[in-house]
């Protein structure tokens, strides 16, 4: 077929299978090159249409296309859309029945099977290489190729042996993909594959319609619902780095009125795809997930992703944010910042090998560089995978803060100086000890103290050095060594500058970390309630309680009221938000409040703080549904507490955490059985009248003889009928 003749077709295939009229960026040419069955290394942004790449012509080719995938999530979201498009998909993985397993293989050995997902692990069984060796195969492509390399941000020693089964196969041709290749991992990954003399498709890195910031990680709940609550009711994924964190997170935003779902590989799997399907079907707002989340899910109008946690690597982090935004539309990507994550990712590895530690150390580094640094955000990602750009963005939080800038040619000069004076056989630390004049073994070791440039730039410390040479790197003066990313090089971009050194500006990194956080703060109101607006809501208050004849605490309490006057919530959804304040009471009080919170932000013409002040578990305990499900059934607090293996008083506590976050809870079976009735009507009569529902007062006030068990059952009685 001529090459006019196969770009009709995969042209009439693209519209046809996937209703694409036009191919985007390298597509066409990446595809007419496997057709050409020739190996092709892809590197491309996630959402620039990789997948495309190879389902395209698997379908144009005779045979069965392998693809090898490291997620069982990413496999099954891609073959249920291919097989929504009528393609004959499907995977092979532990999910599969043994049944469901030899419907699988028989189809490819019949070649019906245009595309098999498979993961590295079921790849190595030798009945599935003998499957594959008595099919025909067309082509094997390797998605997430990063996982081969150790310097990836994601490696997998499975995936090692991927061209050594390979081979077993056949002589077959192989496309690799990846969206995070830095120019050591496409090193590594060529190397591993033998595919040295591969094609290498390298589409631009830069994403113009993602927006990224760093903050400080101060108070990071207050600080999280804030962002949502600036993308209200729009699709995010919040990344965390532990999956307790992920199910606390997720508690806490729901407790907060935002739909959000945890996903980790620790749930129960019919859970987590159930999790995933409702984010990807809009049934739910945010995930908040593991990095797990995310790799080939295929959602085009994600607004927003947000790293709770510091990333494990600048690879990583960018490979994450791309899942925003990949319809084009703009979207934000905000990191919350701490030395602490790092130094706890740094523990994470202390039993790993010497090399693991070495290369886990690197990555963190570049990490915590890019969350300090002052330079455009996508011009230091962008330099990190190797493209050189020369303009910044204008649109990141550094772009849009005003930094401090210096000339810096002098210091330039002396950073190419020290690099040359000291072989460029080091890295960036030593390389600073030098200027500084820091000792270290190495520096007398390497007889350095003895150099010209030694101690030249003393008057400024390791950190301000550090910048001087990355800076110098993102303009080109200065480079990594590909074989070795830790050594640093002078460019011929450095050394013409040495011979015409001219006047260019750098700008001050963040001190950090109270620079960073003055430039970051955030305006969190805490004790400061509008005082007008709170008196306003204490005389109605006891305006409607006397109208109902009931205290005052009883409709809410004071705290509740403060907060009221700090957050301005004007409908019963807000209102819901306060501590203290549950659907039920809502609903049973809250309208006067609501209809007088809004006059009120009205004519005062007041901006409200309410998506900066956060709502709170009141009962953290995972305990709360069992214990309310054995209420319901009237089971005695003795036999609920053996149950739960706790205590009676710590089943007390929890029903009272209960009843005041708002629930309502029908005790009576039990306190009847253990009070009579005027021992109870006593201490009803007693709330009924109190100033507020302490449990200090009540027991100081009434009969000695009453216990305090039986007065706290009784209060959950009255606030339960009264209040909630």
């Amino acid at each position: 077929m001529t090459s006019t003749k196969v770009q009709f077709a995969l042209k009439d295939k693209l519209k046809e299978v996937f209703g694409y009229n036009q191919f985007r960026g390298n597509q066409e040419v990446i595809i007419t090159h496997i057709l050409e069955r020739k190996n092709t290394f892809v590197i491309m942004p996630t959402g620039a249409g990789k997948s495309l790449c190879y389902q395209l012509p698997a379908l144009m080719q005779e045979g069965t296309a392998i693809v090898i995938s490291p997620l069982i999530a990413l496999m099954k979201n891609q073959v249920d859309q291919l097989q929504a498009l009528g393609v004959n998909a499907s995977f092979l993985n532990s999910t599969l029945s043994k049944s469901e397993a030899n419907k699988v293989k028989k189809e490819t050995l019949e070649g019906k099977t245009k595309l098999l997902y498979v993961a590295p692990e079921s790849l190595t069984k030798e009945a599935n290489i003998e499957l594959l060796q008595k099919s025909n195969i067309s082509f094997i492509a390797i998605d997430e190729a990063h996982c081969i390399s150790e310097w990836g941000h994601d490696f997998r020693p499975e995936y090692r042996r991927i061209k050594q089964i390979i081979e077993a196969i056949g002589d077959l041709p192989i496309i690799a993909l990846t969206a995070t290749a830095t120019p050591k991992v496409r090193a590594d990954i060529q190397k591993n594959l033998k595919m040295e003399d591969a094609n290498i498709f390298l589409s631009s890195f830069h994403r113009d319609n993602l927006y990224y910031e760093v903050h400080p990680k101060k108070d990071p709940k207050v600080q999280l619902i804030k962002f949502i609550r600036q993308h209200q009711n729009k699709s995010g994924i919040v990344y965390c780095l532990s999956r307790k964190k992920v199910e606390e997170v997720a508690e806490f935003l729901r407790i907060n009125g935002i739909n959000a779902q945890p996903y980790h590989a620790g749930m129960e799997s019919g859970t987590r795809m159930a999790n995933q399907d409702a984010f990807l079907n809009e049934d739910c707002d945010v995930i908040v997930a593991t990095i797990a989340f995310g790799m080939g899910i295929d959602k085009p109008d994600v607004r927003f992703v947000v790293h709770y946690d510091a990333p494990k690597s600048l690879e990583g982090y960018y490979q994450e944010t791309g899942r925003a935004g990949r319809d084009g539309l703009e979207s934000y990507c905000m990191m919350l910042y701490s030395p602490e994550d790092v130094a706890k990712l740094e523990k994470f590895h202390k039993d790993k090998s010497v090399t693991e530690r070495e290369n886990v150390h690197i990555l963190l580094q570049e990490i915590s560089y890019y969350a300090n640094s002052s330079v455009c955000r996508t011009r230091q990602l962008l330099h990190y995978f190797g493209e050189k750009v020369d303009h910044n963005c204008g649109h990141c939080d550094n772009c849009k803060t005003k930094h401090t800038r210096f000339n810096a040619k002098d210091k330039i000069l002396l950073a190419l100086e020290a690099t040359f004076e000291t072989e460029e056989r080091f890295g960036i630390n030593h390389i600073c000890d030098v200027i500084t004049a820091t000792p270290s073994d190495y520096v007398d070791s390497y007889h350095h103290n003895e150099l010209n440039c030694y101690g030249k730039g003393k008057d400024e410390d390791n950190q301000y050095w550090e910048s001087i040479i990355r800076q110098s790197m993102i303009h080109g003066f200065l480079t990594k060594d590909v074989d070795n990313v830790t050594i640093i090089k002078v460019t011929e971009k450095g050394k013409e500058f040495q011979k015409t050194p001219f006047d260019i500006e750098f700008t001050q990194d963040y001190q950090w970390p109270s620079e960073l956080e003055a430039l970051n703060e955030e305006t969190v109101v805490t004790n400061a309630f509008d005082k007008e607006l709170f008196d306003i809501l204490k005389a109605k208050r006891k305006k409607l309680a006397h109208q109902k004849g009931i205290p005052p605490y009883a409709i809410f309490q004071e705290p509740s009221l403060e907060e009221m006057a700090t957050t301005y919530p004007t409908n019963t959804e807000e209102l819901m938000q306060i501590n203290g304040v549950g659907a039920g009471k809502a609903k049973k009080f809250g309208k006067p409040f609501v209809d007088i919170i809004a006059d009120y932000v009205e004519q005062n013409e007041i901006t409200t703080a309410k998506d900066v002040v956060v709502k709170s578990t009141v009962n953290k305990s995972k305990s709360k549904i069992t214990i309310i499900q054995h209420i319901d059934r009237k089971q005695d607090i003795e036999d609920i507490a053996e149950t739960l293996k706790i205590s009676f008083d710590d089943v007390l506590d929890e029903i009272e955490n209960i009843c005041d976050s708002g629930t309502k809870l029908n005790l009576d079976y039990y306190i009847e059985t253990i009070m009579d009735e005027d021992r109870i009507d006593e201490i009803y009569d007693y709330f009924m009248n109190a100033d507020s529902d302490s449990l200090d007062d009540a027991f100081d006030e009434l009969d000695e003889e009453i216990g305090e068990d039986e007065i706290r059952l009784v209060r959950v009685k009255f606030l339960s009928e009264v209040a909630n």
